[in-house]
């Protein structure tokens, strides 16, 4: 090698520079405002093994805009899948009462997971309107890896933060959740069933950070160690 030669540098993977594109601009995004009233888009998996788990998040979804009262208030829009082919999404609600009158409306029924469309649902609202966080709940993910941060990525582009809250310890869920978490700047966090305390304290913090942004979340997280723990995997701007 002569004098004036360097050796090759391997470029990096279209894959890696497309990451760090994101990470990138979801650094630049915009954060939520502390004042006025924050929107949260909060997704559930409806399939029929659900049944407990949806039981018990409609009993503590009223918590979320408690968490919120003090912060300007919050509007809440479910999205869910169930069955092949089905993933639906409400109106946003203001309360807990309004929240729980749509669940009550829902059966939960077989079939697959479809947390793509739940994805690309919160990227296409939050381009119409800012949605401050989703916070979906489930056990598993029976889609491409790649489809689904991928599609993170774009949430990150728009300004969501994920909360990915995965009851139970499917090791390709967690994969999956924590890695679309980390690209958009949210946080990930596991439950096991029957968990009422933890769960609300996830769907509480989540909601601390739609309403208010990362200060709310520092806030709220001076008295819960749940909230603590998200808001340590979240970096700053």
């Amino acid at each position: 090698m002569g004098p004036q030669e360097r050796a090759p540098v391997a470029p990096r993977s279209d894959s890696a520079a497309a990451v760090d594109a994101f990470l990138e601009a979801a650094r630049a995004a915009p954060a939520p405002r502390a004042s006025g009233r924050g929107r949260l888009i909060f997704a559930l998996d409806a399939t029929m093994s659900r049944q407990p788990t949806w039981d018990l998040a409609q009993a503590l979804q009223a918590r979320m805009f408690e968490a919120a009262a003090g912060l300007g208030g919050l509007d809440v829009q479910l999205v869910y899948f169930r069955g092949m082919n089905e993933c639906r999404a409400s109106r946003f609600v203001a309360d807990g009462r309004g929240l729980a009158e749509l669940m009550s409306r829902i059966a939960v029924r077989g079939g697959v997971t479809q947390l793509r469309r739940v994805l690309v649902h919160a990227r296409d609202e939050a381009r119409r309107a800012p949605v401050g966080a989703l916070a979906f709940v489930g056990d598993a993910m029976e889609e491409s890896y790649e489809t689904v941060t991928r599609l993170a990525g774009e949430l990150a582009l728009v300004g969501v933060k994920a909360f990915m809250f995965q009851e139970g310890d499917d090791p390709r869920a967690k994969r999956a959740f924590q890695e679309i978490a980390r690209l958009t700047g949210g946080a990930y966090g596991a439950f096991d069933a029957g968990a009422a305390a933890r769960l609300e304290s996830l769907l509480r913090a989540a909601a601390a950070y739609a309403a208010g942004g990362r200060a709310a979340l520092e806030a709220h997280a001076a008295g819960d160690a749940c909230a603590r723990a998200l808001l340590a995997q979240m970096p700053r701007a």
